[in-house]
């Protein structure tokens, strides 16, 4: 995976699948929900259907077969999530929640890292 090397990248990979804790299934059929939705209502900042997408897109992939701009992606999510968690403290902020579940991160799933 690009400039990462083998411990880097393993790392990045189980971090990714730790915080994504929403299935290929789960997550595609949220995105469904969300793209008619958001025909009617706003996005939270900077978390949109096409980054869910992507992060579908990853989940569907072998660790061997991630592209550069995927690890980037990798990188963004791990990141947006472990920032989006420490900004409510709690899931009752449905926005907040839903911005997670975008990102292949339901906060309310047993087991959710917090």
């Amino acid at each position: 995976m690009g400039g990462m090397d083998a411990v880097e990248s393993e790392a990045l990979w189980d971090e990714f699948h730790q915080l994504v804790n929403m299935t290929s299934q789960e997550l595609s059929a949220w995105l469904e929900t969300r793209e008619a939705a958001e025909s009617t209502e706003t996005s939270p900042a900077g978390v949109d259907t096409e980054a869910g997408r992507h992060v579908l897109s990853i989940l569907l992939k072998r660790r061997v077969d991630l592209t550069d701009d995927d690890v980037h992606v990798m990188h963004q999510v791990v990141e947006a999530v472990e920032t989006r968690q420490e900004q409510v403290d709690g899931a009752g902020d449905i926005e907040w929640r839903h911005s997670l579940m975008t990102l292949g991160h339901d906060p309310l799933k047993p087991g959710s890292r917090r």
